[in-house]
């Protein structure tokens, strides 16, 4: 086997929900400015009984019975997260452990709002080179825990979620070439710092960065994976505001392709809005299996990570 593919998806969500409207009790805003700036509608909230180990395991054992894999199947897990408070053990070590697998190596990857898109291309590559069969690559963030609760700039954009993805070998190549990089002089841009930590972004240079400097990266995961951005089935960006996903969307050209815009019911759930997004597109059967599709995420320490994959 030279190749490797996502062979199934799942995604989870807390139950507890907060419009717009909900959030306008907490900060000066409205449902109005909301919709207007960011195009958010609702967002899922985790309770103090679900934090980010919680959230990904829900997930992974969705993507597992999709698969029709067994725990002790997979020798690989990689969770993308930048939320885990805790330093150790780290989040893949307790997703191991709440899905009673066997021995695989465990690594959380903290690339924000990229971090599933660079864990996917970490997955890939080692199923290539041999040293995993099958691997587990979860994207899980806990956003409104780190929210900023008095900045109405940010903290209408936070929701809690997680997606994941099984990665294996097959013969024919299901998971394109990664291109990723960053942009070191502007990784403050974005940050969650302090103790306790908290988000906080420079909203405008973030904006005109994604919607100037991304979209020829975009094109060029196409060239990369031998596809032209007229023949994607979809395209599944971090779901970072409406306003950034629109723009970035019409100036890759794909003019064919399915939209995902999971964030006017999700919000910004960072590392786990592209596994999520794509996940609900393939539970609606919205893109034919074996599709090209365009991941690409961005966002904290101004970093960006895409590849072209085909539909389970």
């Amino acid at each position: 086997m030279t190749g490797t593919r996502i062979a199934a998806l799942g995604h989870y969500q807390p139950a507890k929900v907060l419009t717009n409207d909900d959030v306008a009790a907490l900060v000066d805003t409205s449902d109005e400015w909301i919709r207007t700036r960011v195009g958010i509608r609702t967002r899922h909230i985790a309770g103090p009984d679900e934090p980010v180990d919680e959230l990904a395991a829900q997930a992974g054992a969705k993507a597992l019975a999709a698969a029709g894999l067994a725990p002790g199947e997979i020798d690989l897990v990689l969770v993308a997260t930048s939320t885990a408070i805790d330093r150790s053990p780290n989040m893949a070590a307790r997703v191991a452990a709440k899905l009673s697998m066997g021995s695989p190596a465990t690594m959380d990857v903290n690339v924000v709002c990229s971090g599933f898109t660079h864990a996917l291309a970490i997955a890939d590559h080692a199923v290539r080179a041999g040293s995993a069969e099958r691997a587990l690559v979860i994207g899980a963030d806990k956003m409104t825990e780190i929210a900023d609760w008095t900045d109405r700039s940010s903290c209408v954009l936070m929701g809690d979620g997680a997606g994941a993805a099984v990665v294996e070998g097959c013969a024919e190549d299901g998971i394109g070439p990664v291109l990723w990089g960053s942009v070191p002089t502007m990784g403050d841009a974005v940050r969650i710092e302090g103790t306790p930590p908290r988000f906080a972004q420079e909203g405008q240079s973030v904006y005109r960065w994604a919607t100037t400097q991304l979209p020829p990266i975009a094109r060029k995961v196409c060239e990369k994976a031998g596809v032209t951005p007229e023949e994607l089935a979809a395209v599944v960006l971090h779901q970072a505001n409406l306003r950034i996903i629109e723009p970035v969307a019409a100036k890759i050209g794909a003019v064919n392709a399915v939209i995902a815009r999971d964030v006017v019911d999700s919000g910004n759930t960072s590392a786990a809005s592209i596994p999520m997004a794509l996940s609900k597109l393939v539970e609606r059967r919205e893109i034919p299996s074996g599709a090209p599709v365009l991941l690409f995420g961005f966002g904290g320490n101004l970093s960006y990570a895409g590849q072209v994959i085909r539909c389970p």
